[in-house]
Formats: structure tokens, sequence, C-alpha cells
């Protein structure tokens, strides 16, 4: 089984990483492989509603989207890690998300996920409730911790000092790897995933 860790930060070895860096080494301590991908600091092109994954089956920008989307599809799990921006997530994660849930967010349902959030003070729980939203709207089990899933530090190396962040960090992975292993189990007992149910949407102006 395989987690994909998504740095929605633009730095690659700060604190965000060190957040989820710890939720790697603890999965993997529980043989649970995982891959950190990178945001970066090229920018992400937010959705314009064209419409045309409808047809294509991806977003029809060929980029770190359509990339991420390929690792996230053979992937059983995803962690998604943020640095706060005035109370919110990375703008850049924004508009990568977006895209994502998007156009192929249908092909990750039933996969748990997690949201970790990392910030110098405040505005933490509410940047989490933005990333919980994608997994909820997708059917996505919610992965928690034994605390919400925050890691506090400014500079780099300062989330290395927050020994309870860092430990809600590993019990998130254990969580996560928990959940993993009861849908496994659950599947070779035959237990699949429900089938919603579907039929008209109703739009508040009809």
């Amino acid at each position: 089984m395989k987690v994909m860790l998504l740095n929605g930060s633009p730095r690659a070895d700060g604190n965000t990483y060190t957040a989820l860096k710890t939720v790697a080494d603890r999965l993997g301590e529980l043989g649970i492989d995982s891959e950190i991908f990178q945001l970066g600091t090229e920018p992400v092109a937010g959705c314009t509603a064209c419409k045309a994954c409808y047809k294509l089956g991806r977003c029809v920008k060929n980029d770190r989207v359509v990339e991420f989307a390929e690792k996230l599809k053979e992937a059983d799990g995803l962690i998604v890690g943020t640095p706060v921006y005035f109370a919110a997530p990375n703008g850049s994660l924004i508009a990568f998300l977006n895209r994502l849930f998007y156009s192929e967010g249908h092909k990750f349902r039933f996969k748990p996920a997690a949201a970790i959030a990392c910030a110098r003070r405040g505005g933490t729980t509410a940047a989490l409730d933005v990333l919980n939203k994608y997994f909820a709207l997708m059917q996505m089990p919610i992965v928690s911790s034994t605390y919400w899933n925050i890691v506090h530090g400014l500079n780099k190396g300062e989330a290395l000092q927050d020994a309870e962040g860092l430990r809600t960090m590993r019990n998130l992975a254990q969580n996560m790897a928990w959940m993993l292993n009861c849908i496994e189990s659950g599947k070779a007992a035959g237990i699949m995933p429900p089938k919603a149910e579907r039929g008209d949407m109703t739009n508040f102006i009809r």
C-alpha cells in the first residue's frame, strides 16, 4: 500500500515538509510506502471550468496537476500539507486542488485522506477546514489524529521543536495505516465500497 503526500509549500524543505516527512517516516515503520510530491514554485494555473476534462478524462492543461493525479490514482491514501497564509492554504495549492478535484476527483473516492497545516501561530483550523472539504465532497474518509493535524513553526527547522505537533503527525500516520489495513481486510472479506444514489441536481434558483 502507498500514500501520496502533497507538500503545498513553495519551500521544499521547510516546516510543512518536516511535518509530512514525520508522517512518511512513521508510515514506513508500519510497512506503508509513501511519496512526498513537491508543489514547487512554478505558477499553477487555476481552473477555468472549461469542462474539457469531461471528454478528455483529465485536466486539459498537461502539467504537474495531471502528473500528480496519475500518481494518486495508483495510491491508496492522500495527505495534503500546507503552510497557513491569511488563515487559509497556500493560494497555489488551492489552484492545484481545484483543478485536481474538478477534473478527476471522482477517481479518488474512498481513498482515506488527511490535511496538515503549519503556521507560526493561528489560522490552522481554518486552513484545515478548507482542505477537508475537498475530501468530504469526494467521499474520501477523513483521517484524524490525537489533536488537530497542525504543526507550529515560522523559520526553517522550528517545527522540530513542536514536540506535540510531531507526535500528532506520528499518530496521524498510525491512524492512516490502520484505516488502510481495515479497508484492505474488508475488501478481502468481500466488503466493497457502497454505490451512492445519484439523481437530479437541484439548483437554488429553480
